[in-house]
Formats: C-alpha cells, structure tokens, sequence
C-alpha cells in the first residue's frame, strides 16, 4: 500500500485532466447529476476567499468562531496556518516533528488546534524511507500556536502496518478521535494525549484505489455527533456509526443512495445532518456537495445532492462566518506535479 511516486506519471496526467473536466463539467451539468450553485441560495454575505498562501498546499480546513478565521494544514510543510475571510494567511505553528498535516480540527472549548501528522513522500522534509511510516496526533495552542502534546499513534497501533492519519474530531469533553485510510482503525486520545485503540474492524476496510498512488483507501473523514457517538466517512461513499462507548456495536449507516466518491470531507450542521463533499479526482467530474438527514439516530439515512464545486480537487467542507459553509480545493494537484501555487480557495457551497 506505498504510493509510488516514482510513477506519478499516470496520476498527474488523470489529476491534470481532472482539473480541466471538473470546470467543464461545472458549465455543462445535466439535472440530476451536477446542480448549478446559481440554483440555490447561499448565506448573503459569503464569498470566495482567494488565500494569498503560496506553497502552503492545505488538504483539511476548520472554522475558528472566536478568532474567526479559518485554519488549515500543509501537505508541503510542517505548518499549520489560520486563513482571514480576505485572504489572508499567517502562519500559526511550524512544528519541526510534523511532516505532512492531513487532519486539521478546531477545538474552540479548549482554545487549541488538533492536527494529524503523516508522510505522502511529498513535503519537503520527507525522503523515501519515510513514506507512511508517520502517524501521529497534535494538539496545540489555537493563540500561541504552541504544541502541547503529540501521540505517536504508529506506537499505539503496534501492528507493524503502514498508517494513513486522515482525520481527527473532538468530542465536547475533550476526546479526540482520529481515523485511519490504509488500516480499519479508529484511534482514541484523551485530553492529555494519551491514545489507545478505540475500534478495529473490517467494516473500516478500504476497498478503493487511486491508481499508482494509493490502494485500499478507507476511512476520509470523522464527526462526532450528539449521542456520543462518532460517524466515520469511507472513500467508497459509505458511512460507519461507531459508538464510542460500545465500539463493538458499530455498523453501517443505511443510506438511501451512496455518497459520492471520492467521499472527501464531511461538515456536522447545527440540525445534526451532515454536508458531505467528494473530491471529483477519480471522476473528472464535478466535486458533489451532499446533505445526509439522519433516521433512527444515525441507524439509516437520506442523501440529496445540494450543490457542485468546479474548483479541482476539493478535499474537505467546514463550517464559515455567519452559517455559510466553504468547500476547500488546496492545489493538490500542483504539489504532485511539484509545481508552485499561489494560494488556494475557499468556495462557499449551498448545503441544502
């Protein structure tokens, strides 16, 4: 399951043309299938936020409501950033023991920040020795920016396998939780960084590829819900309720249709549904914005399309100032064809 970077060529070439089809896509979407974001009333004042962020290259993205600014990790570097509704991107921890932030999550309780550190083979500290050998959770100070704690979560597995840390939450008493792409796991860290096993189970399992990159990719995204329990998000477009407090009753979520892959990134809204976003970069097309309105506490649920992002390659949905919500597109497709960037944007999105 290493990602063979040696032999991007195929990738680069299928995210390049991605990025050229999720526009196309965008203009040309057919009733049904990709929903125009003219059709839908947005938050009035919400608008896309250009990140003045060169070389930053962010895959995750949280909302901090006391700050009010954005944070963001680095694929590129050991940084995590806060981003200002104009743009604006100032680095907010530079943290040498982190090589790639996949995960970032804002716990406002607590005034800190949350992030998963890992290893693509693509920051500018990693060598191939490296690659998927990190795995570890950070907390830090949302003000200072500096770190409090850091679990090693490769110790804790102490299974030998390669680990892919691809999102974390926080649970109202300061629980974290963080999930596993390459092995069906789920991690628990309390207040004070110390971690265990929460849950491994084949219901986690990856099932998809992402040709000459990644095999058996499975969990994306994490939420945890009112009920305490958690809701896991798998690439395959699936969804997996775990209870915290009785993992081994975790099961699959009934859904009335799968949502679409790549399954990105996932937003809990204030009703307790939840905004889904795909990637669009299997596809070519259209990353789809998708709400999921729970039944039986999280037992089932219907899914409905909401909106599209034409941006290529978006990888996560947050929350926004004034109950907007903002779908992230961070130039990965720039990194892995190891060309510079600008910035990145934050696109608001109707979630329904």
């Amino acid at each position: 399951m290493r990602p063979r970077l040696s032999a991007a060529a195929v990738v680069l070439a299928a995210l390049a043309t991605a990025g050229t089809a999720l526009t196309t896509a965008a203009a040309h979407a057919t009733p049904g299938r990709h929903i125009s974001a003219a059709a839908y009333s947005r938050p009035h004042q919400a608008q896309a936020i250009d990140a003045r962020g060169p070389g930053v290259f962010p895959h995750s993205v949280d909302y901090d409501p006391h700050s009010r600014r954005f944070v963001v990790g680095s694929l590129a570097h050991s940084t995590i950033s806060t981003v200002s509704t104009d743009g604006t991107v100032r680095t907010l921890v530079d943290d040498k023991r982190l090589v790639s932030v996949q995960g970032v999550r804002v716990d406002s309780r607590r005034n800190r920040v949350l992030a998963t550190n890992v290893d693509y083979g693509l920051a500018d500290r990693s060598s191939p020795s490296t690659k998927l050998s990190v795995a570890g959770v950070a907390s830090y100070d949302a003000t200072s920016g500096r770190r409090q704690w850091y679990a090693d979560l490769n110790k804790v597995a102490g299974d030998g396998k390669q680990h892919l840390l691809a999102d974390v939450t926080v649970a109202p008493d300061g629980t974290a939780y963080a999930v596993d792409q390459l092995t069906p796991t789920v991690f628990r860290i309390d207040r004070h960084g110390r971690a265990s096993v929460l849950l491994s189970d084949d219901l986690l399992a990856g099932t998809v590829d992402i040709p000459n990159f990644l095999t058996g990719v499975g969990a994306t995204a994490v939420a945890w819900m009112p009920g305490d329990f958690l809701i896991v998000a798998k690439a395959d477009g699936s969804l997996v309720r775990v209870p915290t407090r009785h993992p081994e009753q975790a099961g699959a979520v009934r859904l009335s249709t799968r949502l679409s892959a790549l399954t990105a990134g996932i937003r809990v809204l204030p009703d307790g549904s939840i905004a889904a976003v795909s990637s669009g970069l299997l596809t070519g097309e259209a990353a789809v914005v998708q709400r999921v309105r729970p039944c039986d506490h999280w037992k089932a649920a219907t899914v409905t399309v909401t909106d599209s992002v034409a941006d290529p390659v978006t990888s996560a949905v947050t929350a926004g100032p004034r109950g907007s919500t903002y779908a992230l597109s961070g130039g990965l497709a720039a990194l892995l064809m190891g060309r510079p960037n600008d910035g990145f944007t934050l696109r608001p999105v109707d979630v329904g």
